[in-house]
């Protein structure tokens, strides 16, 4: 996108001329270890990610959630099925994974304390960046504490080109970035967003949920030149993707500059693991792709993948990375463990996706990720169906506003390669008062976050 490369190298020009512009020194390290154990079928390990415990007290105020009345006797003692964690792959308990995090602590503590651009980026922050990079096969990566200030960064960086290229004054309406968001984009991009809207460095436009129609409608109606549309990859609370073939379209038409937030994809989609974009073959149409490490990978932070000139511009001006404490040396650890179990053990991407078309038979619901949305409606319904799987042995927690629109409430379910398939049939069991009519479909106003 030789107008964007055009205007990420004026900014950081102007960033250079005032010495502003910021670049990591990564303090060196031991390389980690030999290349760790992996393995060609589940282990023991794997049931620790989705087999958890309750204290009875906890247990208890939550079956008393919507005023019911508990009975102490129950005979409930705790044990449950997780099916509302994001752990999709079960790397949280891999040896790998657990085994990284320790000998990383033992030789460095949690490593220096200090944000990356100070004293807390070190050389394994720098190998797990190059990892990153690599899976998603773009030139470079910056490393965040979180996802959500992964967002935060690349939208407060987006404002700052129309700010920097203004010299000395708020830019004008038409010098502004005009940023299109669909409507149920993560609360991380919508935050970032309407700073920018408050520094009035951008005119915002939210497109109806994955409407391609309307967006290029306003995508037309828009004479701003600066253009960006952002989105969710596979969406956190519908469980549905982004019409990628549709949005390549478009950037092809219109020039735009395509974030994706890829939080839920990555790991998860593509043969290589390497997110939506590598699913729908569009890898080279995706400008930046944020991501987080909490999710698939089953550890902490979050990465922003993209050219080196945009990761430079992101770091001297993403607020949110520059003034965070990096990540500690035995999370980023853990995060190169788990990135190399991906890669080896690449039946359990396969493991996911049958566990997707079991629930799809089983329940004859039209699901398309391991994210299962069950709209059930009112709160008070939602929450009568969390008391009923939460005493049949599952961990699944209504989701209600302001996280979905009023009577939009849902049980969201997530599948994970930890999990069996006994467990899948057991839940589908719990659930049959819930699930839809297999001739109906689920319909509910998708209302706007902004």
């Amino acid at each position: 996108m030789a107008q964007w490369d055009a205007l990420v190298d004026a900014a950081l020009a102007r960033l250079e001329a005032r010495s502003l512009l910021r670049a990591t020194r990564p303090i060196a390290l031991a390389p980690p270890p030999a290349a760790p154990e992996t393995f060609a079928v589940p282990g023991p390990w794997d049931r620790a990610a989705v087999e958890i415990r309750l204290d009875l007290g906890t247990l208890h105020k939550w079956l008393a959630e919507g005023g019911e009345t508990v009975e102490q006797e129950e005979n409930l003692d705790g044990s449950l099925i997780l099916f509302s964690g994001n752990d999709y792959m079960g790397l949280s308990s891999h040896p790998a994974v657990r085994e990284a995090a320790v000998k990383a602590a033992q030789e460095y503590g949690m490593g220096p304390r200090g944000s990356a651009l100070i004293c807390g980026y070190t050389t394994y922050h720098k190998l797990v960046e190059e990892s990153l990079a690599e899976l998603k096969k773009k030139e470079d990566c910056l490393l965040c504490p979180t996802g959500f200030s992964a967002n935060m960064a690349v939208m407060t960086a987006l404002g700052s080109i129309s700010s920097l290229l203004a010299v000395g004054r708020k830019p004008a309406e038409d010098e502004r970035i005009a940023i299109f968001s669909d409507a149920l984009n993560h609360a991380s991009i919508i935050d970032g967003i309407r700073l920018l809207e408050r520094q009035q460095e951008a005119l915002v436009f939210v497109y109806k949920h994955c409407d391609m129609f309307h967006l290029d409608f306003l995508l037309s109606s828009c004479s701003m030149e600066k253009k960006v549309v952002v989105t969710d990859s596979l969406f956190s609370m519908d469980g549905d993707f982004a019409p990628f073939p549709e949005l390549v379209k478009l950037r092809r038409k219109y020039g735009f500059l395509l974030v994706i937030d890829d939080a839920h994809g990555t790991l998860v989609c593509g043969e290589n693991g390497g997110g939506a974009a590598e699913l729908f073959d569009c890898e080279n149409d995706i400008d930046i792709s944020v991501g987080t490490l909490s999710k698939a990978a089953g550890c902490q932070g979050g990465f922003i993948a993209c050219s080196t000139r945009w990761k430079s511009l992101i770091q001297s001006r993403g607020r949110s990375f520059i003034f965070s404490t990096a990540l500690p040396v035995p999370v980023v650890a853990s995060v190169h463990a788990a990135l190399y179990v991906s890669r080896k053990e690449r039946w359990r991407r396969s493991v996911i996706w049958r566990h997707v078309q079991y629930f799809a038979s089983l329940t004859r619901v039209d699901i398309t990720s391991p994210i299962i949305s069950i709209v059930v409606g009112s709160e008070e319904a939602a929450l009568r169906a969390g008391r009923h799987l939460l005493r049949s042995g599952f961990h699944v927690t209504p989701i209600r506003p302001p996280t979905v629109p009023p009577n939009s409430c849902r049980l969201r379910i997530t599948l994970s390669a930890s999990h069996s398939s006994d467990d899948i049939k057991r839940l589908v069991d719990a659930l049959t008062p819930w699930l839809p009519d297999k001739h109906a479909e689920q319909s509910y106003a998708a209302v706007s976050k902004l």
